[in-house]
């Protein structure tokens, strides 16, 4: 039976390890030599010897710990669970803590012990949007597959706007954060005008082409797909991964890479807007340089994105 616990996959490693100390012990080696064998204290070898002499197999398997006993039965635990995914409190969506703490006569704490264990959170919920576009899988597949094996000689730019982003200073001067205090800022703001961002994110480096203009039409986005020609080497294809907003699909838009064969063009599904990576670049933005700044005016807004997007490409991350 020790032999068979040293050599079963499923035996625990510190089981294993009391088996080899007394199998050892069995051809006569002195606790030292053992130890040193398997990189134990000597100590601890004469531990697992006495415990194997006193109780045989047993005694190589841990005591149990000592504790309160459990104050909640499996019955109940299933009800709880039970409770939780079947069934609302009359007053509320979802059940809290405190109560069905109430509904079942235990602890909150005991419920946060249950829920935790089974990954329940009642407290939370997403949102889902299923795209109704009828090429969705064959898009969805050209897209990844440029992203995990890109075409030699050729880059990959995730191309998006995010548009009207906001100027925007508070009506009294942020006070900043102090020991046992967060940073406060007022609840009312100013407007100091809006500027649209144009990004194109390489998938395969994570360096960013970005340019902020006042608005957001065909023209300026026409301007950017210029500023991307002009920054990428005339031997290299350019592979575009976009969505279906109007400004991408123009008759000029169309125009400009119908006289460029080096560019080519792949749109997301609908309502799938997830596929493209520079919306995460988009959200790192909002919530490290916009959500919290304060920003006078769109210079002081351009220049707080400028400064952003060289701190990306300084140490970009793919």
């Amino acid at each position: 039976e020790l032999e068979g616990l040293v050599r079963r996959r499923g035996t625990a490693q510190g089981l294993a390890r009391r088996a080899q100390i007394v199998l050892l012990a069995s051809e006569g080696i002195e606790n030292k030599e053992i130890a040193a064998r398997l990189g134990a204290m000597p100590n601890t070898v004469g531990t697992w010897r006495r415990r194997f002499a006193e109780q045989r197999l047993d005694g190589l398997y841990d005591e149990p710990r000592p504790g309160a006993p459990r104050q909640i039965g499996d019955e109940e635990i299933a009800e709880t669970i039970r409770l939780t995914l079947e069934t609302t409190p009359r007053d509320a969506t979802h059940w809290s803590l405190r109560s069905m703490a109430r509904a079942v006569g235990h602890a909150p704490s005991t419920i946060h012990r249950i829920w935790t264990a089974f990954g329940l959170q009642p407290h939370r919920a997403e949102s889902f949007k299923l795209s109704s576009d009828a090429l969705f899988v064959e898009k969805v597949r050209d897209i990844v597959g440029l992203y995990l094996v890109p075409p030699e000689r050729a880059l990959v730019l995730c191309v998006d706007e995010k548009s009207q982003i906001q100027a925007l200073d508070r009506t009294q001067p942020v006070l900043p954060m102090r020991p046992g205090q967060i940073e406060r800022r007022s609840h009312d703001y100013t407007r100091h005008g809006t500027l649209s961002l144009f990004a194109a994110l390489d998938a395969a480096t994570g360096k960013v082409i970005g340019r902020c203009f006042k608005r957001h039409r065909a023209q300026e986005f026409l301007k950017f797909l210029r500023e991307i020609e002009a920054n990428v080497p005339a031997d290299l294809d350019i592979h575009i991964v976009m969505d279906n907003y109007a400004t991408h699909k123009t008759s000029t838009v169309r125009a400009f890479f119908l006289k460029r064969p080096r560019w080519h063009i792949h749109f997301t599904p609908t309502a799938a807007s997830w596929l493209n990576q520079v919306e995460r670049f988009f959200a790192n933005l909002t919530e490290k340089q916009i959500r919290r700044g304060v920003h006078r005016s769109t210079q002081e807004l351009e220049t707080a994105i400028k400064t952003y997007i060289e701190a990306v490409n300084a140490d970009p991350k793919p």
